[in-house]
């Protein structure tokens, strides 16, 4: 196993930790970044590739094995070291990013980004769990919340570098750039950081990962195709969830009697921890449907280029910044977590509503950038305190399993976001489609995406711009009521404390 925190933590010189500091902030970058940019660049990969059915599933496919990937990343760095599964994960994440860009159709990009997602699983997760072993316990709040920061604006200021590179040279540099980045990382990573302790006699839970993967991977085909290739009330949709379900039982049962298992069940009877694990998770679900189709939107509906629909998300990142450096001082000054991360889910549910409602009446351009400006503060409030609650709330001896359910979770939570955002649009705009009162080939017109749209007379094109917004509104309003959900839970968890603290 790995060693204490505080053991590895006296074996790092100055110079090596400003490295492996470097390289790990690199590595969530180009994480973080992965999970965005590719939105802005869509609307052209599709006019490119074809496939806009199956858009979103660049996105799922994704998160779909990143997600799968993340538990078994926390488990294997605990067995063999950090520094041989964190080279790994940069290198499968590099040649898969070089597969992408040069895919030469929907459904190779498709498949590629499932192999960039495998690599990508261990990026984040093994970047935090690093820094948990390099720092002292009393470090962690302010090393963690710096990497909280470099993700929370990756997140964002992806759209807009996936929009500049799109434009001034082609979405496939959305992949490629991965590459030098992540070089760098890989090499700074390798050379500095302690090869670590492994396991003498290690025992994996093959069973325990292979039934994840298919309960996952079930339900997000679910998620994803509803609506869409399937039907609602279709016998083939109760089969899917209904297996979906039994193997995830099956996997609790197989968690429950393993040595050696992947997810630990015992830290869910921490009350400050599955309860704001689980937010985090319902709030990833809101964040990364929004975000995904917003781009779209301003690209479909108002008519923005890709460059400046990226520009238009950079009010969130502003005021994200200047909100998680002021939160982080009050925070610590403080201590009241769970005050400050109700009032940043507040923040970001009332920003989504607003969000969803100038979608659906047309807002101008200046109302969306208000509303994600407010976005932004919310999530510089509550994300970083989320983490922190969640950390001081295992022992340290936990914190890699800890960290690695709370990536699982965002992660999963993020990837069901986008496929029910996606399966809610898709399902709303044939229906629209084929209400128009001039008919047209659907199926080939959503092949075709944008370029099937500037073929079209300026009478059809309006009537074709109403239905695209008002199928984009309907997701972003998925997105605004789970976010509420996800304000309910930490307000019923402060309401608990605070009558657990009077009843002392």
């Amino acid at each position: 196993m790995q060693p204490a925190s505080t053991d590895i933590a006296s074996a790092y010189t100055p110079w090596a930790r400003i490295l492996v500091f470097v390289g790990l902030i690199l590595t969530m970058v180009m994480a973080a970044l992965d999970q965005s940019i590719v939105s802005t660049a869509l609307p052209t990969v599709v006019s490119d590739l074809g496939g806009l059915a199956h858009m979103s599933w660049v996105v799922t496919a994704f998160m779909l094995t990143s997600t799968i990937a993340t538990p078994l990343y926390g488990k294997l760095s605990d067995m063999f070291g950090r520094r041989p599964l964190l080279g790994f994960s940069i290198g499968a994440f590099l040649v898969a990013s070089l597969l992408c860009g040069v895919a030469q159709s929907m459904w190779q990009l498709i498949f590629f980004r499932g192999l960039q997602g495998i690599g990508a699983g261990g990026l984040m997760t093994l970047s935090q769990t690093v820094i948990g072993d390099m720092v002292t316990p009393q470090q962690r709040g302010r090393y963690q919340g710096l990497f909280t920061g470099a993700f929370a604006v990756s997140s964002v200021t992806g759209p807009f570098l996936g929009g500049v590179l799109t434009s001034a040279l082609s979405w496939r540099w959305v992949f490629l750039v991965n590459l030098p980045v992540g070089l760098l990382a890989f090499t700074l990573i390798m050379l500095s950081l302690p090869a670590g302790g492994a396991e003498s006699k290690p025992r994996i839970d093959y069973l325990g990962a292979i039934l994840l993967s298919i309960a996952t991977a079930g339900f997000l085909l679910l998620f994803n195709s509803l609506g869409t290739s399937l039907s609602w009330t279709s016998p083939l949709t109760f089969l899917l969830l209904g297996g979906s379900l039994a193997v995830f039982l099956l996997f609790i049962r197989q968690e429950r009697r393993a040595p050696e298992p992947l997810v630990s069940l015992g830290l869910l009877r921490i009350a400050d921890f599955s309860v704001c694990v689980a937010a985090t998770g319902v709030m990833s679900f809101a964040m990364m449907g929004s975000m995904i189709f917003l781009p779209l939107y301003y690209q479909l509906v108002l008519g923005e280029s890709p460059t400046t629909s990226g520009l238009m998300m950079l009010p969130q990142v502003g005021t994200m910044m200047i909100s998680s450096i002021l939160g982080g001082y009050v925070s610590s000054r403080t201590q009241r977590y769970e005050l400050l991360l109700v009032i940043g889910v507040g923040i970001e549910f009332t920003a989504l509503t607003l969000i969803a409602l100038c979608a659906h009446h047309g807002a101008p351009p200046l109302l969306f950038l208000f509303s994600l400006g407010c976005l932004g503060v919310g999530m510089g409030i509550g994300m970083p305190n989320a983490t922190v609650i969640i950390q001081n709330a295992v022992p340290g001896n936990m914190l890699g399993i800890a960290t690695a359910m709370m990536s699982f979770i965002r992660s999963l939570g993020g990837s069901l976001g986008v496929a029910l955002s996606g399966g809610v649009m898709a399902l709303t705009l044939q229906h629209r489609l084929y209400a128009l009162p001039e008919k047209i080939d659907v199926p080939a017109f959503l092949e075709k995406g944008m370029v099937a749209l500037q073929r079209l007379s300026p009478a059809m094109h309006e009537e074709v711009r109403e239905a695209y917004k008002g199928s984009i509104s309907a997701s972003l309003s998925v997105s605004s009521s789970f976010m509420f959900l996800a304000f309910l839970m930490i307000v019923g968890l402060m309401v608990r404390k605070a009558r657990a603290g009077k009843a002392k």
